[in-house]
Protein backbone atom coordinates (compact mmCIF):
# COMPACT_ATOMS: atom_id res chain seq x y z
CA UNK A 1 0.00 0.00 0.00
CA UNK A 2 1.50 3.29 -1.12
CA UNK A 3 0.77 6.17 1.28
CA UNK A 4 1.82 9.72 0.41
CA UNK A 5 1.74 13.19 1.95
CA UNK A 6 2.04 16.48 0.09
CA UNK A 7 1.61 20.11 1.08
CA UNK A 8 0.22 21.38 -2.21
CA UNK A 9 -0.09 25.07 -1.25
CA UNK A 10 -3.57 25.48 -2.84
CA UNK A 11 -5.51 22.58 -4.30
CA UNK A 12 -7.04 24.70 -7.04
CA UNK A 13 -3.74 26.20 -8.17
CA UNK A 14 -1.97 22.86 -8.20
CA UNK A 15 -4.83 20.54 -9.25
CA UNK A 16 -3.46 19.51 -12.66
CA UNK A 17 -0.02 18.85 -11.16
CA UNK A 18 -1.51 16.69 -8.43
CA UNK A 19 -3.57 14.66 -10.90
CA UNK A 20 -0.57 14.20 -13.20
CA UNK A 21 1.52 12.99 -10.28
CA UNK A 22 -1.18 10.59 -9.12
CA UNK A 23 -1.47 9.12 -12.60
CA UNK A 24 2.27 8.53 -12.64
CA UNK A 25 2.73 7.21 -9.08
CA UNK A 26 -0.69 5.65 -8.40
CA UNK A 27 -0.79 6.09 -4.59
CA UNK A 28 -3.38 4.20 -2.58
CA UNK A 29 -3.69 7.08 -0.11
CA UNK A 30 -2.71 10.72 -0.63
CA UNK A 31 -2.88 13.16 2.28
CA UNK A 32 -2.84 16.83 1.33
CA UNK A 33 -2.13 19.95 3.38
CA UNK A 34 -2.73 23.65 2.70
CA UNK A 35 -5.67 22.95 0.42
CA UNK A 36 -6.87 26.53 1.08
CA UNK A 37 -10.50 25.92 0.12
CA UNK A 38 -13.86 25.47 1.82
CA UNK A 39 -15.21 21.92 1.85
CA UNK A 40 -18.02 22.61 -0.61
CA UNK A 41 -15.54 24.11 -3.10
CA UNK A 42 -13.00 21.27 -3.00
CA UNK A 43 -12.61 19.75 -6.51
CA UNK A 44 -13.80 16.26 -5.58
CA UNK A 45 -14.90 15.06 -9.02
CA UNK A 46 -11.46 14.80 -10.71
CA UNK A 47 -10.27 12.48 -7.94
CA UNK A 48 -13.42 10.39 -8.03
CA UNK A 49 -12.91 9.93 -11.77
CA UNK A 50 -9.53 8.36 -10.92
CA UNK A 51 -11.24 5.95 -8.53
CA UNK A 52 -10.60 7.74 -5.22
CA UNK A 53 -12.86 8.79 -2.38
CA UNK A 54 -12.23 12.20 -0.82
CA UNK A 55 -12.50 13.43 2.77
CA UNK A 56 -11.85 17.11 3.40
CA UNK A 57 -11.55 19.59 6.23
CA UNK A 58 -10.92 23.05 4.89
CA UNK A 59 -11.29 26.78 5.20
CA UNK A 60 -11.10 29.72 2.85
CA UNK A 61 -7.63 30.81 1.71
CA UNK A 62 -5.69 29.18 4.56
CA UNK A 63 -4.76 25.78 5.99
CA UNK A 64 -7.00 22.84 5.05
CA UNK A 65 -6.30 19.09 4.94
CA UNK A 66 -7.66 16.19 2.90
CA UNK A 67 -7.43 12.41 2.69
CA UNK A 68 -7.79 10.98 -0.82
CA UNK A 69 -7.97 7.18 -0.85
CA UNK A 70 -8.73 4.23 -3.13
CA UNK A 71 -9.92 2.39 -0.03
CA UNK A 72 -13.03 3.96 1.51
CA UNK A 73 -12.10 5.72 4.74
CA UNK A 74 -13.98 4.77 7.90
CA UNK A 75 -14.62 6.72 11.10
CA UNK A 76 -13.49 10.02 9.60
CA UNK A 77 -12.88 12.66 12.26
CA UNK A 78 -12.09 16.33 11.77
CA UNK A 79 -9.89 18.14 14.25
CA UNK A 80 -8.91 17.07 17.74
CA UNK A 81 -11.40 14.85 19.52
CA UNK A 82 -11.58 12.49 22.48
CA UNK A 83 -8.90 14.27 24.50
CA UNK A 84 -9.35 13.67 28.23
CA UNK A 85 -6.38 15.76 29.40
CA UNK A 86 -7.95 18.67 31.37
CA UNK A 87 -4.99 20.89 30.51
CA UNK A 88 -5.88 20.87 26.83
CA UNK A 89 -8.36 23.46 25.60
CA UNK A 90 -9.14 22.22 22.11
CA UNK A 91 -11.67 24.99 21.50
CA UNK A 92 -8.85 27.42 20.76
CA UNK A 93 -7.96 25.34 17.69
CA UNK A 94 -11.47 25.32 16.18
CA UNK A 95 -10.90 28.04 13.60
CA UNK A 96 -7.86 26.55 11.90
CA UNK A 97 -8.49 23.35 9.94
CA UNK A 98 -5.27 21.41 10.42
CA UNK A 99 -6.06 17.78 11.27
CA UNK A 100 -8.17 15.04 9.73
CA UNK A 101 -8.04 11.36 10.65
CA UNK A 102 -9.59 8.14 9.38
CA UNK A 103 -9.27 4.37 9.55
CA UNK A 104 -8.07 2.84 6.30
CA UNK A 105 -7.10 -0.80 5.85
CA UNK A 106 -6.54 -1.33 9.58
CA UNK A 107 -4.42 1.78 10.10
CA UNK A 108 -5.29 5.07 11.78
CA UNK A 109 -4.26 7.69 9.23
CA UNK A 110 -3.69 11.07 10.91
CA UNK A 111 -3.02 13.90 8.48
CA UNK A 112 -1.68 17.12 10.03
CA UNK A 113 -0.63 20.59 9.01
CA UNK A 114 1.36 21.90 11.97
CA UNK A 115 1.42 25.71 12.37
CA UNK A 116 4.59 27.38 11.12
CA UNK A 117 4.97 29.66 14.14
CA UNK A 118 6.40 32.67 12.25
CA UNK A 119 9.21 33.44 14.75
CA UNK A 120 10.18 32.42 18.26
CA UNK A 121 9.04 35.81 19.56
CA UNK A 122 5.62 35.63 17.92
CA UNK A 123 2.26 34.77 19.46
CA UNK A 124 1.98 32.34 16.57
CA UNK A 125 4.93 30.44 18.00
CA UNK A 126 3.14 29.92 21.32
CA UNK A 127 0.13 28.70 19.32
CA UNK A 128 2.37 26.22 17.49
CA UNK A 129 3.78 24.75 20.70
CA UNK A 130 0.31 24.54 22.23
CA UNK A 131 -0.96 22.85 19.06
CA UNK A 132 1.82 20.25 19.21
CA UNK A 133 1.04 19.66 22.89
CA UNK A 134 -2.59 19.02 21.97
CA UNK A 135 -1.44 16.66 19.21
CA UNK A 136 0.57 14.75 21.81
CA UNK A 137 -2.54 14.36 23.97
CA UNK A 138 -4.51 13.29 20.90
CA UNK A 139 -1.91 10.59 20.19
CA UNK A 140 -2.07 9.51 23.83
CA UNK A 141 -5.75 8.73 23.35
CA UNK A 142 -5.08 6.73 20.20
CA UNK A 143 -2.37 4.79 22.02
CA UNK A 144 -4.78 3.89 24.83
CA UNK A 145 -7.04 2.27 22.24
CA UNK A 146 -4.16 0.30 20.72
CA UNK A 147 -4.40 2.00 17.34
CA UNK A 148 -1.85 1.22 14.64
CA UNK A 149 -0.92 4.71 13.49
CA UNK A 150 0.43 6.47 10.44
CA UNK A 151 0.94 10.14 11.37
CA UNK A 152 1.94 12.23 8.39
CA UNK A 153 1.94 15.72 6.96
CA UNK A 154 3.73 19.05 7.04
CA UNK A 155 5.21 19.37 10.54
CA UNK A 156 7.09 22.64 9.99
CA UNK A 157 9.89 21.21 12.14
CA UNK A 158 13.28 19.87 11.05
CA UNK A 159 13.88 17.03 13.53
CA UNK A 160 17.66 17.44 13.52
CA UNK A 161 20.46 19.41 11.90
CA UNK A 162 20.69 16.68 9.27
CA UNK A 163 17.37 17.97 7.97
CA UNK A 164 18.56 21.51 7.12
CA UNK A 165 20.89 22.50 4.29
CA UNK A 166 22.72 25.03 6.50
CA UNK A 167 22.02 24.21 10.17
CA UNK A 168 24.45 26.78 11.57
CA UNK A 169 22.70 29.59 9.72
CA UNK A 170 19.29 28.62 11.13
CA UNK A 171 20.38 27.43 14.57
CA UNK A 172 17.65 28.09 17.15
CA UNK A 173 15.51 29.77 14.49
CA UNK A 174 11.97 28.90 13.51
CA UNK A 175 11.49 25.23 12.52
CA UNK A 176 14.93 24.42 13.98
CA UNK A 177 14.69 25.41 17.64
CA UNK A 178 15.17 23.05 20.55
CA UNK A 179 11.71 24.04 21.82
CA UNK A 180 10.05 22.83 18.60
CA UNK A 181 12.09 19.65 18.43
CA UNK A 182 11.25 18.81 22.02
CA UNK A 183 7.58 19.46 21.30
CA UNK A 184 7.73 17.11 18.30
CA UNK A 185 9.52 14.45 20.34
CA UNK A 186 6.77 14.77 22.95
CA UNK A 187 4.26 13.93 20.22
CA UNK A 188 6.24 10.88 19.11
CA UNK A 189 7.26 9.69 22.61
CA UNK A 190 9.28 6.90 21.02
CA UNK A 191 6.06 5.15 20.00
CA UNK A 192 6.25 6.37 16.40
CA UNK A 193 9.18 6.00 14.03
CA UNK A 194 10.39 8.41 11.36
CA UNK A 195 9.93 6.19 8.30
CA UNK A 196 12.46 8.10 6.20
CA UNK A 197 15.26 7.61 8.71
CA UNK A 198 14.83 3.85 8.69
CA UNK A 199 16.38 3.90 5.23
CA UNK A 200 18.42 7.10 5.02
CA UNK A 201 20.79 8.22 7.79
CA UNK A 202 22.54 11.05 5.97
CA UNK A 203 21.81 14.70 5.28
CA UNK A 204 21.05 16.23 1.88
CA UNK A 205 17.42 15.12 1.54
CA UNK A 206 14.80 17.85 1.49
CA UNK A 207 11.01 18.10 1.17
CA UNK A 208 10.68 21.91 1.16
CA UNK A 209 12.53 24.68 -0.66
CA UNK A 210 11.77 28.35 -0.14
CA UNK A 211 10.42 30.13 -3.23
CA UNK A 212 12.99 32.86 -2.65
CA UNK A 213 16.68 33.07 -3.56
CA UNK A 214 16.64 30.15 -6.03
CA UNK A 215 16.52 27.73 -3.12
CA UNK A 216 15.38 24.77 -5.23
CA UNK A 217 17.87 25.40 -8.03
CA UNK A 218 20.65 25.64 -5.44
CA UNK A 219 19.23 22.68 -3.48
CA UNK A 220 18.99 24.70 -0.28
CA UNK A 221 16.14 22.85 1.37
CA UNK A 222 14.70 21.48 4.58
CA UNK A 223 13.08 18.16 5.49
CA UNK A 224 9.92 19.20 7.31
CA UNK A 225 7.34 16.85 5.75
CA UNK A 226 7.30 13.54 7.58
CA UNK A 227 5.65 10.16 7.86
CA UNK A 228 5.71 8.56 11.30
CA UNK A 229 4.51 5.00 11.83
CA UNK A 230 3.77 2.75 14.78
CA UNK A 231 6.55 0.31 15.60
CA UNK A 232 4.24 -2.54 14.58
CA UNK A 233 4.43 -1.27 11.00
CA UNK A 234 8.22 -1.08 10.78
CA UNK A 235 8.53 -4.68 9.60
CA UNK A 236 5.93 -3.94 6.89
CA UNK A 237 7.77 -0.91 5.55
CA UNK A 238 9.33 -1.50 2.14
CA UNK A 239 10.48 2.05 1.36
CA UNK A 240 10.18 5.75 2.15
CA UNK A 241 11.13 8.30 -0.47
CA UNK A 242 10.88 12.02 -1.18
CA UNK A 243 9.87 12.71 -4.78
CA UNK A 244 11.42 16.10 -5.47
CA UNK A 245 10.49 16.15 -9.17
CA UNK A 246 7.19 18.08 -8.79
CA UNK A 247 9.13 20.95 -7.19
CA UNK A 248 10.67 21.54 -10.62
CA UNK A 249 7.27 22.15 -12.22
CA UNK A 250 6.11 25.52 -13.48
CA UNK A 251 4.33 27.27 -10.57
CA UNK A 252 4.97 24.38 -8.17
CA UNK A 253 4.16 23.92 -4.54
CA UNK A 254 7.19 24.73 -2.42
CA UNK A 255 6.89 21.21 -0.93
CA UNK A 256 7.53 17.80 -2.47
CA UNK A 257 5.55 14.59 -1.90
CA UNK A 258 6.84 12.06 0.62
CA UNK A 259 5.64 8.45 0.42
CA UNK A 260 5.96 5.07 2.05
CA UNK A 261 5.26 1.62 0.67
CA UNK A 262 3.77 -0.85 3.15
CA UNK A 263 3.27 -4.59 2.78
CA UNK A 264 0.01 -5.12 4.67
CA UNK A 265 -0.80 -8.70 3.74
CA UNK A 266 -1.07 -9.80 7.35
CA UNK A 267 -2.43 -6.64 9.01
CA UNK A 268 -5.67 -7.23 10.87
CA UNK A 269 -8.16 -4.83 9.29
CA UNK A 270 -10.72 -5.36 12.07
CA UNK A 271 -8.62 -4.00 14.93
CA UNK A 272 -10.69 -0.83 15.26
CA UNK A 273 -13.72 -0.67 17.46
CA UNK A 274 -16.56 1.80 17.00
CA UNK A 275 -15.87 5.09 18.72
CA UNK A 276 -18.66 6.88 20.54
CA UNK A 277 -19.08 10.02 22.59
CA UNK A 278 -15.98 11.73 21.23
CA UNK A 279 -15.86 15.48 20.87
CA UNK A 280 -15.54 16.08 17.15
CA UNK A 281 -14.61 19.39 15.60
Amino acid sequence: MLVATWNVNSIRTRLSQILDWMNQVNPDILCLQETKVMDDSFPVEPFEKLGYSVEVYGQKSYNGVAIISKIKAKNVKKGFYGITDPDQNIEIFLDQKRLISAEINGIKIINVYVPNGSSLQSNKFAYKIDWLSCLASFLDEQEKKGEIICLLGDFNVAPSNLDIHDPKKYEEGIMASEIERNALNNVLKGRLIDAFRIFEKNTGHWSWWDYRNNAYELNKGWRIDHIYISKELSSKLKSCVIDSSPRGNLRPSDHAPVMIDLNLNDINVDIFEDEENFFEI
